[in-house]
């Protein structure tokens, strides 16, 4: 241990003195980590009794923790496909078949402990349902039709009398038990305790969504155990071929073709489907059938889909007489319809079918074939599926992809986007067309041009000849294994049929591509495929050709091997084989595919033999029985130099016989005979052939070939000179050829070395670990061999076609460490040499030698370690590393060094028995070689030190496995100088990294995942080796990296990520020594922070409040837990950086989500689950809590993290989620002027707060209740409030948010679930072998991981799923408010020992208002009911004296409940309410009453969906509860309760009505309006109702009328200000207002003498305060803004400016100014584009309108509102009230009541438009000027003296109506009443006049507007000079200007015309030049039209125009006596109103 200590000061303070000074600079010193304590000391010598017993509960590590297993690999067929053999040796090549059959994997027993699986699936089945009133569907109440007689006000009634008894038909609710029973404080809290622990949810995380998988810890996945590659699967299932006729057998094989890249890409599938008749026409040629050979179907597997894949069957039938076309004749002339008729043809053709088939049964031909693209019948299948389907099958084939090249992935890309290998429909393929076979067109060549042309062309070409026919095939995805399936080496695969099913084989697959899959199954398969036979030259009569093949074990003919593979309906393996003949062809093609088995053992003798025939057709008379002719022979040795033979072949012929020792040699090499060979065309190559071989024995490489073999020599075993190849190697030269074998390794091509990598591994790490004796001579070839290991590696990581992991792991080489990689048992089993003491490899010789090397490596550049490269800070750093670690090897080596010599001078010493210690350990020398690595090498070793890590810490266990571990101490289990060398890899690889992130940023990802490969090392070690040393690395690590000049969110990422790992050690509390409490440990070096900070307080509770605490003394102790939180505490106080802003808050969220993963491991973890230890836990975690409440001001808590998607929008509207009441959060800041946060912004997403907050609940469900509230008391006040405000925030981040937004959410939960669950599925259970073994033994079957059903991931939801969604997100909901109730009740509790005890008590109360706000389950609302009434009983007098704001907002909260149609909730409601007026009867009653009043008035206004007989039965319960109370009931209090309630209910009976007109706002503000001018003399009251009425206008978008209402409200306020205030900043009542509303000034009509602001109970409100006033006008400016009358806002910030000044409030006065100036923007742009409101007439006629008969009112409208519109909304309303009797009249003509029916109602409707006097006019300037306090409305009628309301123009009259209301709009109501009705009448000319006025205002009005409007301007020419305008101003001036008129009274209107008309032509010209400009090209003809159009009315109008009347042009006398005051009044009127049309 001294020396690891040394170790670690000479490591850490070589490096971190030179930095000390820009550390404490940068860094903040409490994140250095500190010294870690000795861990196994401190467990052997000071660990207590107690804790000892603790930290077995949570299973201490136990002797065997760690478990090397050898298990058989599980195999996929019922046996190995392992030759009998067993140990296999081939021409010096071992080939271990153990290496196939076993895997090698290190489990950790515990493992499952540390993984937290979130398992939501049966969760909802132990979980109890929580009832939340916003998930229940009320009884809709009756709603009655109106009866509009209520609304009558003139009878002096008022409204709030109460029309109902309570006593009377009302039954009240049951009462809470035992309300006032507990007259002892402590009794009362320990019953509200005891209820609240009942039915509690144990797990809290159980109940939240588990984390993205972005934020989950790396889990390090377990690659797939070794297995047999498949690609995409499907089975081929033949069910009939037929041709049009029936009469013989024929034989079908079937393959797969890639077109694309011209290769066969299966072996052949052979089945036929004859008859038994047929069958028996063959008895003779078949000896046997077995079973294996009767099927009828196929697997095929496609590893690389393409569009181009051809399923290619072949038909052959038996060889007969004739050319393929004679025979194909019969098929083609004749058809099944005829076979009748054909019928003595047909018996013919069978019968001599039959005679052939006996004589040439055993041959074949060629006779058809068909083909189909397999791609595209999927493809189709695959669109025909439903996509639901598909999607969810779609992971299952991605899977498959991970081992394919990379490069082909853009080739099938195309492919998997139209089909789904493995997720189609079954279908069916039906062929009808053969194609014949050409006799000379047989080669693949000639198949592949066969199938370009079909693909080409789409169809068959005429050239190629058909036959008539049907194929039916069956294609359907492969899932799992069907039964009776055999593999390709005709191995029964599980699972077996029971049944003697028909089998289905498997078909090899000849990829297309390369794959990349090691050999893990035994396979040595060997395909022969005859090509081609040149006989041309030959003049012989063989033309019927065919090849007798024969695999041969020696020359003598018995030496033939049954190794062929059979066909079907025949033998299982064969002796030979006859390739199908073509008939009369003496240059035959072939297609023929030969498979044979090779055997395992082959020798110098084993050939192929061919025996070439000619086959006679028909037999002679005078031949013999048999019919081959023989021909010649050839052959092919099967090993030529000791290796397999295989490619393309060209053999020649011998003619007579074979030459003796033939198998020796090459039939082209074979050495003369005596007597000499005859052979065919002189010995030329006239038959081509190809050999391919599938074998995972025979590398077919030469560079692996050479190396195996060298290998094999070392061993012993060979002769020398050794043969290799071509080339003899003598002994001396073994080492030197070895060396570069080994060196050309990775030369070798990527394919072959990832098929036999496990070999090559293990053979490698053999010659690393074990030193061999060459020739008497120790040859040391470990460096030599590392480095090739380390190149290989290289190589693999930097092939694309090889996949990664995503920490970058090649998938290769993480298979072989897991399963594959095993340390030998003895040196006997790896060498037969007894070398018992092996020597330590080169480089122990000289430690300063070593030294320098390393060094020397160091300072040279990595691409050329001959160029020294410039030194840097970081080279200096690995300098000292390095130096240290030389300076240690010569201090404490000094034996190993004298070992070396010693052993290096004596190699041949004496074999005694030596000690294991003595023995070469693997990762000795594995670490050494790592530490004394250079250049390249050594680069790449620590690029990839994933590997070499993984493998050290295999080998490791391994050793350890095999050390009598009882004996051995931990701390001992290694040696020293192994230690040592750990330490410098783990300093050398930190600095790396630290390079890495302070110089080369962009390679900042192959930083991260060196930083994870040494922290899952690390992680490793903490099993294996001394636990205090490994912190002791960790220590060097963290203070190594923060010695860098890097920033501060990299490093704290960096850091996290490290940790994070390390922490989700299976043993991580253990670790952290959980539960030793801090006084246990030994004491800190250094005094704690706490300590010298407070000195005042007593020792215990400076010792509380340092557990809260993250002090040194805690992070010593506590060594994991500390750090992280060190973490956690620097991510969150992080200064923001600028453009670093982004990643602040990444490395924030991965801190916060790190704590959240550990607390949630914890949760779940079932060696957790006693409260004791869980209370231990949550005692580590105490100093997290100090840390959340300290970045409070980070947290959002707008809503839940589930509200909002992942984009960061929310998914419901806005106005759905809740935030945090107003109220509330007014009153946590403080000041009434303030939100919550005014404090720094919230840089954490709202799921990043919740998870923290998450965590913060854990603590404090978990933590000792007595801790806490020693901790509370003790606390700060400050500290208590942030506390306080952190709670309020829990309950708001954790509301429930009903079902239908789970509809939205959950599914994103249950995506994630269900998508964590796969992930974890796929990296725990794919490797099922081993490992899952482990797994179910350790965990048992009940385990929750392995219970996880294997379904695929589904992209839809089912209403199930939501419902449990739903019910686990209401009990996490329940959940954490219960939490915070139980610390709220803890924190109470404390208070009688604070002194702070009012702030205390109304900061919890405040908390529980805001809990009541948000939506509750029942269960919760009864305790927190119950908490309430405690803390009325308790502190009832200072609540109602110092928190008379909460009070009422407490009288309101609990109203709200009382009116719930939940039962449960009504009863704790009533209960809770008479216990306020019971408790504060002796002082606040009045208020309290006042309060309830108002809080009555608001909910009756505001709530839509308020239920008043709920209500009405909680008052009577309430009553109920007053009469049964024995104690008061000889006080006031029954009848004082008596009258609340009596008033109470009065104010319910005008909620019946309000409820009638819910239809008809108009009617319901009326209704409300009238109620508030009742409570006239109640202003608390009216304020409410016209706060209502504020309400309902907002909830209708009737902004302005809302605003209004709060002016109002704001003017009531201020008349009672200025009673009791006199200040000159404070309005003077309401006269202050007129400005912004004439209307206003009705709030002044209250009197001081009626009503004294001062009296009890009165003006009490929080509004009746000039912070009151201020929201109030505040919220009014708000409305204003959006109602688009921006000008009110300047008149309302009028009012509250002095304000505001006076309080020097400038943050209010920054703000208020700056909404001013934005309204002033908003004049500025939307000026004359805001649409302000329409209004109408609308008058009630008849007598069912009761008072509202013959009364008429103005309304208002939305902007654009049409007549139709209101009208139809009137209409509906008054429907359901009268049914038929209502009418609607169409016109606006005055109403004559005797035409009118009584028994029918009329409702008028007219469009009116504000009128304004001249004078007005001057005033009212702007558009928003003439729409504001308006009063006047005109409408006009037009009519006939006749009648008719239309006539010509002569005598077209009109009658304006003008009309005044009684208040100005906008009013608080958009209803008011018409008090005051003028109307006068036009003559036709004065109409001429209005109309011709109007034309030429529009016209000049679109002629000198600045962005002039072409079409505004055309469309109005076109009405004004267009030739075809009936009507128009041509027609008018004829009509009233053609003569003079006779009557001198109508003289002026005669000129006033002319004029006007004068006035027109002018403007028509300006209009008509003005558009001349405004035209484009193609509309010069229409201008040319419009200039022509005026021109001719200008010449028309002009003899009229010039035409005056001589009378009005006399000089005037006297004035005219008939111009009376009525004339004077029309022409007036007729100015005004054409004044107004002009503006």
């Amino acid at each position: 241990h001294s020396l690891t200590h040394t170790l670690s000061l000479s490591l850490t303070h070589s490096h971190t003195h030179s930095l000390s000074h820009t550390l404490t600079l940068r860094f903040p010193q409490s994140y250095d980590a500190v010294e870690p304590l000795d861990l196994e000391e401190f467990l052997m010598s000071q660990l207590q009794g107690g804790d000892a017993a603790l930290m077995r509960e949570l299973g201490d590590f136990p002797d065997d923790d760690l478990e090397v297993e050898h298990v058989e690999k599980e195999c996929r067929t019922i046996r190995h496909s392992v030759p009998d053999e067993g140990w296999v040796a081939w021409s010096h090549v071992q080939y271990r078949i153990k290496s196939t059959i076993t895997v090698t994997t290190v489990a950790r027993k515990s493992e499952l402990f540390g993984i937290t699986w979130n398992s939501r699936a049966s969760l909802h089945k132990t979980l109890q349902k929580q009832t939340f009133e916003s998930d229940l569907q009320p009884e809709k109440p009756e709603t009655r039709s109106p009866s509009l007689a209520v609304l009558s006000d003139d009878s002096g009634r008022t409204l709030t009398s109460s029309d109902f008894d309570l006593r009377s038909g009302l039954t009240p609710d049951p009462r809470v038990d035992g309300l006032l029973r507990f007259s002892n404080h402590d009794d009362l809290d320990r019953f509200n305790l005891e209820a609240r622990q009942g039915n509690r949810h144990a797990d809290l995380f159980a109940l939240y969504p588990p984390t993205d998988e972005d934020d989950a810890v790396e889990i390090r996945p377990i690659p797939d155990c070794p297995k047999e590659h498949m690609g995409d699967r499907i089975i081929i299932r033949c069910q009939a071929i037929r041709f049009e006729i029936d009469v013989e057998p024929l034989f079908a094989t079937l393959a797969l073709y890639d077109l694309r890249e011209k290769k066969k890409i299966s072996e052949n599938f052979y089945c036929d489907l004859n008859s038994d008749q047929f069958k028996g026409f063959l008895k003779p040629h078949t000896p046997q059938t077995d079973h294996s050979t009767l099927s009828r179907a196929a697997i095929f597997s496609i590893t690389y889909p393409s569009p181009d894949i051809y399923l290619v069957i072949k038909i052959e039938k038996v060889l007969q007489q004739g050319e393929i076309s004679d025979c194909a004749e019969p098929y083609m002339v004749m058809k099944e319809s005829d076979s009748a008729k054909n019928k003595e043809k047909l018996e013919k053709l069978r019968s001599q079918s039959e005679t052939f088939c006996q004589r040439l049964g055993r041959y074949r031909m060629p006779f058809a074939w068909a083909t189909v693209n397999i791609m595209n019948v999927i493809s189709t299948a695959t669109l025909d599926r439903d996509t639901s389907d598909s999607d969810s099958l779609n992971g299952h084939s991605l899977d498959k992809r991970g081992q394919l090249p990379r490069r082909n992935s853009e080739r099938f890309a195309t492919m998997e986007d139209q089909c789904n290998m493995s997720a189609f429909k079954p279908a069916t393929i039906t062929i009808s067309t053969f194609c014949k076979q050409e006799g000379d067109r047989l080669s693949d060549e000639d198949l592949f041009k066969f199938l370009a042309d079909i693909k080409k062309f789409s169809s068959l070409q005429r050239r190629i000849k058909t036959i008539s026919g049907m194929i039916k095939l069956d294609v359907t995805p492969v899932h799992d294994n069907p039964m009776a399936c055999l593999s390709a080496e005709l191995i029964p695969v599980k699972p077996v049929a029971e049944k003697n099913l028909r089998p289905i084989k498997e078909v090899l697959e000849f990829p297309s591509s390369e794959v990349y899959v090691p050999h893990s199954t035994y396979r040595n398969l060997f395909y022969v495929y005859p090509q081609r036979l040149n006989f041309v030259n030959r003049l012989t009569s063989a033309r019927n050709i065919t090849i007798k093949i024969q695999f041969m074990s020696g020359e003598d003919p018995s030496c033939v091997l049954p190794v062929i593979f059979g066909k079907s309906n025949g033998p299982e393996f064969v002796q030979e084989v006859y390739t199908p003949v073509t008939y009369h062809n003496k240059s035959p093609d072939f297609y023929e595919e030969v498979k044979i088995a090779l055997p395992a053992r082959l020798t110098e003798r084993h050939h192929l033999l061919f025996t070439f025939y000619h086959i006679s057709c028909q037999q002679k008379q005078n031949q013999t029985a048999t019919s081959e002719t023989f021909i010649g022979f050839s052959w092919l040795p099967i090993l030529s130099c000791d290796r397999l033979q295989t490619g393309q072949y060209c053999l020649p012929i011998a003619l007579d016989r074979l030459p003796v020792n033939y198998s020796l040699h090459s039939p082209e090499k074979i050495p003369p005979q005596v007597p000499p060979v005859r052979w065919m065309e002189s010995h030329k190559g006239v038959f081509n052939l190809e050999i391919q071989a599938v074998s995972s024995v025979h590398t077919q490489d030469n560079h692996l070939e050479r190396f195996f073999t060298l290998c094999h020599a070392l061993k012993g075993g060979a002769m020398f000179p050794l043969r290799v190849r071509e080339e003899k190697i003598p002994e001396n030269k073994l080492e030197h050829e070895l060396k570069l074998s080994i060196i050309s390794l990775p030369s070798s091509r990527l394919e072959p070395l990832v098929l036999y990598l496990h070999l090559v591994l293990d053979q490698l790490f053999t010659l690393i670990m074990q030193p061999m004796v060459i020739a008497g001579q120790i040859a040391n070839l470990a460096q030599i061999a590392f480095e090739s290991v380390v190149s290989i590696v290289n190589s693999l990581h930097n092939s694309q076609e090889l996949a990664r992991d995503q920490q970058g792991r090649n998938g290769l080489l993480a298979t072989y460490l897991y399963w594959v990689f095993r340390l030998a048992d003895s040196p006997r089993d790896l060498l037969n040499t007894a070398i018992q003491d092996p020597p330590h490899t080169m480089g122990r010789a000289s430690a300063s030698t070593v030294g320098a090397m390393l060094l020397q490596s160091r300072l040279r550049s990595s691409s050329n370690p001959d160029i020294p490269a410039p030194h840097s800070a970081e080279d200096t750093e690995v300098k000292n590393i390095l130096s240290a670690k030389v300076l240690i090897h010569m201090q404490s080596r000094g034996c190993r060094m004298s070992t070396y010599v010693d052993s290096s001078s004596h190699p041949q010493r004496s074999t005694g028995g030596t000690r294991p210690s003595n023995r070469k350990q693997f990762h000795e020398e594995l670490a050494l070689q790592m530490v004394v690595s250079t250049g390249v090498c050594r680069e790449n070793v620590y690029k990839y030190a994933w590997f070499f890590f993984e493998l050290l810490v295999k080998s490791m266990a391994q050793h350890v496995s095999q050390l009598e571990k009882q004996d051995v101490p931990r701390r001992s289990r290694f040696s020293d100088r192994f230690k040592d060398d750990i330490a410098t890899i783990v300093s050398v690889v930190t600095a790396e990294m630290g390079t890495i992130l302070v110089k080369q940023q962009k390679e900042m990802e192959q930083a991260e995942k060196v930083n994870i490969s040494l922290a899952f090392f690390l992680y490793d070690l903490l099993s294996l080796m001394d636990r205090g040393f490994v912190f002791i690395l960790v220590k060097n690590y963290c203070n190594q990296m923060s010695a860098k000049s890097i920033s501060m969110p990299t490093m704290i990422g960096i850091r996290l990520e490290f940790l994070r790992i390390l922490c989700s050690h299976e043993h991580y509390l253990n670790l952290s020594l959980y539960f030793s409490s801090p006084a246990s440990a030994p004491a800190s070096p250094c005094p704690s922070i706490s300590s010298q900070s407070s000195s005042s307080c007593s020792f215990q509770e400076q010792r509380i409040l340092g557990l809260f605490d993250l002090s040194q003394e805690f992070k010593q102790q506590h060594y994991l837990t500390g750090l992280l939180l060190t973490e956690l505490s620097a991510a969150l106080d992080m200064e923001s950086e600028g453009s670093v802003d982004t990643h602040r808050g990444k490395v924030q969220m991965k801190a916060i989500n790190a704590t959240y993963s550990l607390l949630c491991a914890h949760d779940l973890d079932q060696r957790c689950a006693q409260p004791e230890v869980r209370a231990k836990v949550a005692t580590l975690y105490l100093p997290l809590v100090g840390i959340i409440i300290d970045s409070i001001n980070y947290l959002d808590f707008t809503g839940t993290g589930l509200g909002k998607n992942k984009t960061g929008g929310s998914d419901e509207d806005p106005d759905n989620v809740t935030p945090i009441n107003q109220s509330i959060a007014m009153a946590i800041a403080g000041n009434p002027f303030n939100t919550l946060s005014g404090k720094a912004v919230a840089t954490l997403s709202a799921e990043t707060s919740r998870n923290l907050l998450l965590c913060f609940l854990w603590v404090m469900k978990n933590a000792e209740r007595s801790l806490i509230q020693r901790w509370t008391v003790d606390m700060p006040s400050a500290q208590l409030n942030r506390l306080l405000e952190l709670l309020t925030i829990c309950v708001s981040c954790f509301e429930y948010r009903g079902k239908q937004s789970s509809d939205k959410v959950s599914t994103q939960a249950l995506q994630k679930s269900q998508q964590a669950k796969m992930q974890l599925e796929d990296s725990l259970l794919r490797g099922i072998g081993a490992r899952g073994e482990m797994m179910r033994r350790v965990g048992g079957q009940s385990h929750p991981l392995l219970s996880l059903s294997g379904q695929n991931y589904r992209s839809y939801i089912t209403k199930a799923e939501l419902d449990q969604e739903a019910l686990i997100s209401g009990n996490l909901a329940t959940e954490s408010n219960l939490i915070v109730l139980d610390l709220l009740e803890t924190i109470v509790q404390a208070v009688p020992l604070a002194d702070c005890k009012d702030s205390v008590v109304g900061g919890v109360l405040r908390v529980l208002l805001h809990c009541l706000t948000c939506n509750q389950s029942t269960t919760f609302l009864s305790h927190c009911f119950s908490t309430l009434r405690a803390l009325i009983v308790k502190f009832g007098d200072l609540l109602f004296e110092e928190e008379a704001e909460q009070c009422a907002d407490l009288c309101q909260k609990v109203l709200q409940y009382c009116s719930s149609h939940e039962g449960g909730n009504r009863s704790q409601a009533c209960a809770t309410l008479y216990l306020i007026m019971r408790c504060s009867f002796s002082s606040n009653f009045s208020r309290v009453k006042m309060q309830v009043t108002m809080s009555l008035a608001s909910l009756v206004g505001k709530s839509d969906d308020f239920h008043e007989e709920y209500l009405r039965r909680s008052l009577r319960t309430i009553l109920a509860y007053a009469e049964e109370d024995t104690e008061m009931q000889n006080t006031p209090l029954p009848s004082q309760v008596d009258e609340l309630l009596r008033n109470l209910n009065s104010i319910l009976s005008d909620t019946v009505k309000m409820r009638e007109f819910q239809e008809d706002p108009e009617m319901l503000m009326d209704l409300m309006y009238r109620i508030a001018k009742g409570y006239q003399t109640s202003p608390d009251l009216r304020l409410t109702w016209l706060q209502n009425m504020a309400e309902k206008h907002k909830n209708r978008k009737c902004f302005t009328e809302s605003a209004m209402c709060l002016v109002h409200a704001a003017a009531l306020v201020a008349e009672y200000l200025s009673m009791l205030e006199d200040h000159k900043y404070l309005p003077v009542g309401s006269v202050t207002f007129q400005n912004i509303s004439p209307n206003v000034l009705e709030e002044s009509a209250v009197s001081d003498d009626v009503l004294s602001p001062d009296e009890d109970g009165v003006c009490s409100g929080r509004y009746f305060t000039t912070g009151g006033l201020v929201v109030l006008l505040e919220q009014a400016v708000e409305l204003f803004s959006q109602g688009g009358l921006y000008e009110a806002v300047n008149e309302v910030y009028k009012i509250v400016m002095p304000i505001l000044e006076a309080h020097r409030d400038f943050r209010e006065l920054g703000s208020a100014h700056h909404k001013l100036q934005r309204a002033f923007d908003n004049i500025i742009q939307k000026g004359h584009k805001r649409m302000f409101g329409t209004y109408f007439r609308v008058g009630f006629y008849g007598a069912k309108f009761g008072d509202l008969d013959e009364r008429e009112f103005v309304y208002k409208e939305p902007g654009i509102t049409h007549l139709p519109e209101i009208s139809h909304r009137l209409e509906n309303f008054y429907s359901q009230c009268f049914g038929d009797a209502l009418e609607m009249i169409k016109d606006s003509k005055d109403i004559d009541r005797s035409k009118l029916d009584a028994n029918k109602a009329y409702i008028q409707i007219t469009y009116v438009e504000p009128f304004f006097d001249d004078y007005e006019m001057k005033n009212r300037l702007t558009n928003f000027e003439k729409n504001f306090n308006l009063r006047r409305f005109m409408y006009t009628t037009p009519f006939t003296k006749a009648g008719r309301p239309r006539g010509e123009l002569n005598e077209q009259y009109k009658r304006k109506t003008i009309l005044t209301t009684m208040h100005a709009f906008p009013y608080v109501k958009t209803r008011i009443n018409v008090i005051q009705k003028e109307e006068f009448d036009l003559t036709p000319i004065e109409v001429a006049i209005e109309d011709m006025q109007k034309k030429t205002r529009e016209l000049a009005v679109a002629t000198h507007r600045e962005q002039p409007d072409a079409k505004m301007l055309q469309m109005l020419l076109q009405g004004s000079v267009g030739a075809t305008v009936n009507q128009g101003p041509l027609e008018v001036a004829q009509v009233f200007l053609n003569e003079i008129p006779a009557d001198p009274k109508l003289f002026r209107h005669h000129n006033k015309l002319r004029l006007c008309f004068k006035e027109f032509i002018m403007r028509c010209g300006e209009a008509v030049e003005k558009n001349k400009h405004l035209i484009t090209m193609d509309q010069k003809e229409y201008q040319q039209e419009l200039k022509k159009n005026y021109n001719r009315l200008r010449e028309n109008l002009r003899p009229m125009l010039e035409r005056k009347i001589p009378e009005l042009y006399k000089p005037i006398i006297k004035p005219r006596p008939n111009f009376t005051r009525a004339k004077y009044l029309h022409t007036n009127c007729e100015t005004a109103f054409g004044n107004r049309q002009k503006k």
